[in-house]
């Protein structure tokens, strides 16, 4: 048999229990994802900053890092609203390599999904607790949201889910404003189409389910840019591409037309501090094009404590083992120039 069942899970309900949201930080979660939702649908004038390390690898650096943000948020807070990225799942493009905290809550150990789930759903519960910021995670697999559903405010779907049909219908669940990016092939339309299911109401198996879902009005798009045939990594954030994309928005006639866009990835080809300069031109062509400005409502950033990556074996504190990230020092100077070009 191709497939060894190794172990139960705990359910969504006992980790949530073994790890609750007190009264205080279920009304912080509501008020931010409110507040979210209002600068997504235009009624609120605040730029989102999505930004943390490429993957959530260590409880006590990433609680270090979003304490950092915490303290910068107080000094941008009349234009910038900060969402943490502590993104506990890590899609592979081969499947090798650190999958993320879920799969190696030890990142020299072995690979243990049960210890993962709650590894995962107590560092989301204290970012709350220490820091009064709520996060994103990304959805690799569509049956684990129901373990973080309580405690996120923003979910992205990746390049490589987006075109997927189990995802779509979850995001059309979510009561949380739901990233969906452009496929790694570029093609905008499937990104649009993406959107639209999400914002649909679907009937589906979901957990051992027949489950209604409600649509997502705050399902939108995330640019990060493309591959072409070649394997050449292309961005697809100028001026031109944002054009393009809010032409294709209106004319699809979703709600809430908005963009977030991310300045890693392959709009940078992985040079994580061309992110500064990306991130400078995008809010420049918002101040441009009227257009430009209602629709990109913000940036996704990665950023940690040290500057670059290392292998898992260097174990460097508050450094990247997956993609190259911005230093805090670059990453708290880029937030106060991005408030004052705002």
């Amino acid at each position: 048999m191709g497939i060894e069942y190794v172990k139960k899970l705990s359910t969504p309900e006992e980790i949530k229990e073994k790890y609750p949201m007190n009264d205080e930080m279920k009304k912080i979660k509501q008020q931010r994802d409110e507040q979210i939702k209002q600068i997504l649908s235009g009624e609120l004038d605040k730029f989102l900053l999505i930004i943390g390390p490429c993957s959530a690898d260590c409880e006590e650096s990433v609680l270090d890092y979003v304490k950092r943000l915490k303290n910068v948020q107080e000094k941008v807070k009349d234009k910038i609203f900060i969402i943490p990225r502590v993104y506990t799942n890590k899609p592979r493009t081969t499947g090798k390599g650190y999958k993320g905290m879920l799969h190696q809550p030890n990142v020299l150990g072995k690979e243990d999904m049960k210890n993962g789930l709650e590894a995962i759903r107590k560092l989301h519960i204290d970012v709350v607790k220490e820091t009064g910021l709520t996060s994103a995670d990304e959805m690799l697999y569509p049956e684990n949201y129901e373990y973080l559903s309580d405690v996120l405010s923003y979910v992205a779907i990746g390049a490589r889910s987006v075109e997927d049909q189990h995802h779509r219908m979850t995001a059309s669940g979510f009561d949380i404003p739901a990233g969906m990016k452009n496929p790694t092939s570029g093609d905008i339309s499937v990104m649009l189409n993406s959107i639209m299911a999400a914002q649909c109401s679907h009937k589906f198996i979901y957990r051992g389910w027949e489950v209604n879902t409600t649509g997502n009005d705050y399902a939108h798009a995330v640019l990060r840019g493309y591959v072409n045939k070649h394997g050449q990594s292309l961005p697809n954030y100028h001026y031109e591409d944002l054009i393009f994309l809010q032409k294709e928005y209106m004319e699809k006639g979703l709600k809430n037309p908005s963009v977030i866009i991310d300045t890693n990835h392959s709009n940078s080809g992985k040079k994580h501090d061309e992110q500064i300069r990306i991130a400078k031109e995008i809010v420049a062509s918002r101040n441009k094009s009227q257009d430009i400005n209602k629709m990109v409502k913000g940036l996704m950033i990665e950023s940690y404590i040290e500057d670059g990556a290392c292998n898992v074996e260097e174990r460097i504190y508050g450094k990247s083992i997956t993609d190259p990230c911005l230093g805090w020092e670059k990453t708290e100077k880029l937030i106060l120039d991005l408030a004052e070009m705002l």
